[in-house]
C-alpha cells in the first residue's frame, strides 16, 4: 500500500444485527487499498472505511455493500 490514507463514510439504509454487521466490516477491510472498515455501536448504520485513494475510489466500497444486497450512499461526497 501507499503512503496515502483517507476516509469515507457509508451510510447503509438498512437495520443490520451484529452479524451482519461484522460480516460486511471483514468483506471491505479484506479488499486490496482498506485500511480499516467500522460502525460505531452508536450509529449502526454509519460506517467509516479508511483507505488508499490512489488504489480505490469511494465508490467501489459502496458496491461492496450493494454487492450484499443493502442500500447505501456515501456521506460528504
Amino acid at each position: 500500500m501507499s503512503d496515502y490514507c483517507t476516509d469515507i463514510l457509508i451510510h447503509i439504509d438498512e437495520n443490520l444485527d451484529d452479524a451482519n454487521i461484522h460480516e460486511i466490516e471483514r468483506d471491505i477491510s479484506m479488499i486490496d487499498g482498506v485500511y480499516s472498515a467500522c460502525v460505531h455501536e452508536n450509529a449502526r448504520h454509519l460506517m467509516l472505511v479508511d483507505y488508499d485513494p490512489e488504489n480505490l475510489v469511494a465508490q467501489e466500497l459502496l458496491g461492496q455493500v450493494e454487492n450484499h444486497g443493502l442500500h447505501g450512499s456515501l456521506v460528504g461526497l
